[in-house]
């Protein structure tokens, strides 16, 4: 079960104390027959697969110029207050104490924000998706660079930090029960904020860290963690969304589809100019750009589309009975949650994105607005071998998953004349025993190779 231990830190009891006025939503905090409509959006900055209803929204001011749009026509001042947070646990207790009107969160977040919604008499609907990998990739355990451990198996008696209720702790559950291995008798579970967590790898005080987007690919950029499990193995979709709060879609509806249409145009800015957006967000968040890239790049580990796709909400409806074992929510009705209404109101005029294709090897190099790609790891590593000291980053498709990862960062498989990727010592090591050829190189080595 998804550890009941560490449970006292999401109930609503402790959920509730966060709901402090510190914004206020619209039909909260403004007067009967005012001209002015405060609109309360909850995002969370470092988790960059909100960024098309967060931090990049935010920056070009897309949800600003349709509300002043629909203010000239409909005489109404519209203001909109932004709050950054953590983790979706405070989002979900401002909304249902009527201090958020709109937030974003991953895909066990919003579970809990429906039922949290329900029990408090203050529902709450999810009307979006920001980013998705349909395979699980956004979420990924790490180790310290100098460990040992090579496999989840190995996590038996260890110390291992994650948020519970989060995407990557269901993430942690579901691995570790494949391994054989019980989450809640055979590990010792410490429930932390991502940036906590973040901390006590490094300082050596749990074995491994099992977290979302963008902590993972950050701290194996810095040097300070080397992946141990790639939450692609599952191939469990997993999504990041947006929620409303029903009360202020029903009086607001407009300003929903307001929303909705700004998180459309930010989505295509990302689409089309990757690059910009990952400096954009790099700026916003104190974030690598290199570590954006990786995640929300054009070759990205995350797929950005707005559309409430039904493998992903069937992955919901599949982590319901995590969060139940774990006492997290009750019975959750994910078909009620949802709904696709204001989003096919603000997506009548465009055409459908299409499904996320296979990953490439991708190449930035210093100084350069745009990216290149290549056919195969063989080709990137050439390249990069071509370029020297102009690389700003290198990014390879694990050859499982298609996670993509920082090359320098990956374990690689010589076989003949070819170079394989792997995200993880145990993918790398399943290749190699299952083809009596191959072989694990090291970086160095497969640069060497790539370039005779």
């Amino acid at each position: 079960m998804l550890g009941k231990r560490f449970i006292p830190l999401l109930p609503l009891a402790l959920l509730l104390p966060l709901a402090t006025a510190c914004g206020g939503a619209a039909d909260a905090e403004e007067p009967a027959g005012s001209r002015t409509v405060t609109v309360t959006v909850g995002y969370q900055s470092k988790t960059i697969n909100t960024v098309t209803a967060g931090t990049l929204l935010r920056s070009l001011g897309y949800f600003e110029e349709e509300l002043a749009a629909r203010g000239k026509k409909d005489g109404v001042s519209y203001k909109v207050v932004w709050q950054d947070y953590a983790t979706g646990a405070p989002i979900t207790a401002q909304m249902t104490a009527g201090k958020i009107d709109i937030g974003s969160m991953g895909d066990f977040p919003l579970l809990i924000n429906a039922a949290r919604g329900k029990q408090l008499k203050q529902p709450t609907r999810l009307v979006s998706v920001t980013g998705y990998n349909l395979r699980g990739g956004l979420n990924t355990v790490v180790t310290a660079p100098d460990s040992p451990l090579r496999s989840l198996a190995e996590l038996r008696g260890k110390k291992v930090s994650t948020s519970v209720g989060s995407a990557a702790d269901g993430t942690l559950v579901r691995a570790l029960q494949r391994a054989g291995v019980d989450p809640e008798k055979d590990i010792r579970k410490l429930n932390q904020q991502p940036s906590v967590g973040a901390s006590a790898l490094t300082a050596g005080s749990v074995d491994a860290l099992s977290q979302f987007v963008a902590w993972p690919g950050l701290l194996a950029f810095e040097g300070r963690a080397k992946a141990l499990y790639d939450g692609a193995e599952l191939n469990l979709p997993t999504f990041h969304g947006v929620t409303v709060r029903e009360k202020f879609a029903q009086e607001r509806a407009g300003v929903l589809d307001d929303f909705l249409t700004a998180q459309r145009r930010a989505t295509d800015h990302l689409r089309s100019r990757p690059v910009a957006a990952a400096e954009s967000v790099a700026k916003e968040t104190g974030l690598p750009a290199e570590v954006v890239h990786l995640y929300n790049g054009a070759q990205g580990i995350a797929t950005f589309d707005p559309e409430l796709r039904p493998e992903l909400i069937d992955a919901l409806k599949k982590d319901v009975s995590l969060l139940k074992a774990a006492k997290l929510v009750g019975d959750v009705d994910v078909d009620a949650f949802v709904d696709r209404a204001p989003l096919a109101r603000a997506a009548a005029k465009n055409a459908p994105y299409p499904k996320a294709s296979a990953a490439r090897p991708e190449l930035w190099l210093k100084g350069r607005s745009t990216t290149r790609t290549f056919d195969s790891p063989k080709a990137l590593l050439k390249a990069v071998g071509g370029a020297g000291a102009d690389v700003r980053a290198a990014y390879v498709p694990d050859a499982v998953t298609g996670t993509s990862w920082f090359a320098d960062k990956a374990v690689w498989v010589a076989e003949g004349t070819e170079l394989r990727a792997f995200v993880t010592p145990a993918g790398a090591r399943a290749y190699v025993d299952g083809h009596a050829t191959s072989r694990v190189v090291d970086y160095a080595t497969a640069l060497r190779l790539a370039a005779s």
